[in-house]
């Protein structure tokens, strides 16, 4: 007879959450908070503390034409179990605007 584990069962091998999970608990975690929805995401990857780091594009002034809207981008951090630890906002800028400043 052979020992099969359960799809439940935790080992201490398995890994993390995966990407896909990480973006989506950032994403839901930050809108609870401020209420604000990402659009996009400009940046993302692990920190050397085994955490992760995003940056966020969220639209924070909607305005017509849509090009006017005021657009900001959040730097967003999260432990490695995806649980948001701190975010900031790094810039404004309008939508139809190119380049840093």
């Amino acid at each position: 007879m052979t020992d099969k584990k359960s799809d439940t069962e935790n080992t201490p091998d398995e890994p993390g959450p995966t990407a896909p999970e990480i973006l989506r608990a950032a994403r839901d975690q930050f809108a609870d908070l401020t209420g604000l929805l990402p659009e996009g995401i400009s940046r993302f990857e692990r920190t050397d503390g085994g955490g992760w780091v995003l940056e966020a594009e969220v639209v924070e002034l909607s305005r017509v034409p849509e090009t006017m809207s005021v657009m900001a981008l959040y730097e967003v951090t999260l432990d490695s179990t995806g649980l948001l630890t701190g975010y900031r906002r790094l810039r404004r800028y309008e939508r139809g605007r190119t380049g840093s400043r």
